[in-house]
């Protein structure tokens, strides 16, 4: 993006001030400036960080995030012209307790930055204005980022002083706890930084006790591969029979370290209405969900993060979460989803009934189509039904159903 044509000012305090404010007027709630060398810097040695993160396999099959480390731990090699990184926060803070949605089985719990419109899409239309003003009181050129390339945004904000790493690996703020949606804009100006934030976790565990499937190894590190937010948004094959349960129904994402934080008591609810749930959005009924196609899922999720994911890995999230309430009388669709087109679907489906039907009708199922399977893994999770409709959980489903399914 190049400069418009304005007047130059000074990259000094009285700039500084009037860019804090600009940012605001477009609906920014924290601003601050860093380097493209801060990350290297030893209070934060966030380079050296990504790659034991790489090396241990905990970015699981984000393959992404391997292929480009070198442009990932340099900001200056993604843009060598570089000389200033100004980090951009908005409060995406909801007006309920993200937890209470867990009690509700029959509905599907859906993360709070996925039940508004994208996030992407807002931010980015804000940075470019702001990086135009930038631009015009700098004369120096100007790039935008919104999560799409490989920067670490949340190192690079707590450098800027928007906040600070929790031990969830989240950025945190004393003024905006957890939520916040992150935005860059590099400049060949150079600006004055902002003052590193201070670590105020404390002696505080409450996001790591939480985590239902034990995804930190230990305080300040995630295993991606152990998850909910990983294995039901960016995971792209079956989820691990281990893990499955724990996920309850958690259909997309999970708010669950984010929304324990002490820190959230100082956030007000996010200024911007578009993040807000809409209907369609707003934890939906299971049973609403497990009749979506492709067409009516795209339909159903336009707008919002929740749509690139995709319908089946969608679909395979639903069936987890049908499978963990318990309840036999989503059988029928699950039993129609045992035929659908998608593999990913299918092999849920098995599992989803191995968990509701009784043991009898599950066999039944099982030697019917089994044999006709052309999928792998679907009948590697027929055969492992072998093993469900034995544990003395299936036997009380049968006595729940009443031995119909």
């Amino acid at each position: 993006m190049k400069p418009d044509n304005a007047s130059p000012e000074k990259t000094d305090a009285t700039l500084l001030a009037r860019l804090e404010s600009e940012a605001r007027r477009l609906g920014f709630d924290a601003v601050g400036v860093t380097t493209p060398d801060a990350l290297a810097a030893t209070s934060y040695a966030a380079p050296a960080k990504l790659d034991r993160y790489i090396t241990l396999g905990h970015h699981g099959d984000m393959h992404w995030m391997a292929e480009h480390i070198e442009r990932r731990r340099d900001p200056a090699i993604l843009w060598n012209g570089a000389r200033s990184i100004i980090m951009l926060g908005t409060s995406y803070a909801p007006d309920e307790d993200p937890l209470e949605i867990l009690n509700a089985p029959d509905r599907a719990a859906l993360s709070i930055y996925a039940r508004g419109k994208d996030y992407h899409d807002i931010l980015k239309g804000r940075l470019k204005q702001l990086a135009r003003w930038i631009a015009g009181a700098t004369q120096a050129d100007v790039k935008v980022f919104v999560d799409t390339a490989p920067l670490m945004e949340k190192p690079l904000a707590a450098t800027a002083g928007l906040g600070w790493q929790g031990k969830h690996t989240n950025l945190v703020s004393r003024a905006h706890g957890s939520w916040l949606f992150l935005g860059a804009i590099m400049t060949a100006a150079e600006l004055p930084a902002s003052a590193h934030h201070a670590d105020h976790c404390g002696s505080c565990t409450r996001c790591l006790d939480i985590c239902p499937t034990d995804a930190f190894p230990a305080p300040y590190e995630l295993d991606a591969r152990r998850c909910i937010a990983y294995l039901t948004i960016e995971h792209k094959g079956h989820i691990p029979r281990a893990l499955r349960k724990p996920i309850g129904n958690r259909v997309f994402g999970c708010d669950d370290c984010l929304a324990v934080c002490p820190w959230n008591k100082y956030a007000a609810v996010s200024r911007e209405h578009r993040f807000a749930a809409r209907e369609e959005t707003d934890n939906p009924p299971l049973a609403h969900l497990l009749t979506l196609d492709d067409a009516a899922f795209r339909s159903r999720f336009a707008g919002t993060p929740i749509k690139r994911t995709g319908r089946d890995r969608f679909m395979r999230n639903v069936l987890i979460a049908v499978a963990n309430s318990g309840n036999d009388c989503y059988l029928p669709d699950v039993m129609r989803l045992l035929d659908d087109p998608s593999p990913l679907v299918r092999a849920m489906a098995v599992w989803a009934l191995s968990m509701l039907a009784t043991p009898a009708a599950v066999r039944s199922e099982r030697d019917d189509r089994i044999g006709q399977e052309p999928d792998g893994d679907v009948r590697a999770e027929w055969l492992k039904t072998v093993e469900d409709t034995t544990t003395p959980e299936s036997h009380m489903n049968a006595e729940r159903s009443g031995g119909h399914t």
